[in-house]
């Protein structure tokens, strides 16, 4: 699992039938101190969150179970809207 902050949103015209519906983010990998690293990755977004919240996200085939269907032909999903992070005491 990765933590990570949106930075913008995919808007798709046609797209894959299994995500009718869905909402694609960009989300750029934090570190545990919400400092960037890697690349911006693009999310499909399964808990409706907002522009420059700081997300929980899963990849590989643990992204492609995350709707109902099941299955889907995502690498990265949201799983959650993170309101703080404790590491020894520290917010």
């Amino acid at each position: 699992m990765l933590i990570g902050k949106i930075i913008g949103k995919v808007v798709c015209t046609a797209k894959e039938p299994k995500l009718e519906g869905t909402k694609l983010l960009i989300v750029q990998p934090l570190d545990l101190k919400y400092k960037p690293i890697g690349n911006p990755i693009v999310c499909l977004d399964s808990v409706q969150a907002g522009y420059k919240e700081i997300v929980l996200i899963v990849q590989g085939s643990s992204a492609r179970l995350v709707t109902y269907q099941g299955n889907n032909p995502v690498d990265a999903a949201i799983i959650g809207i993170i309101d703080s992070i404790n590491l020894d005491k520290e917010v």
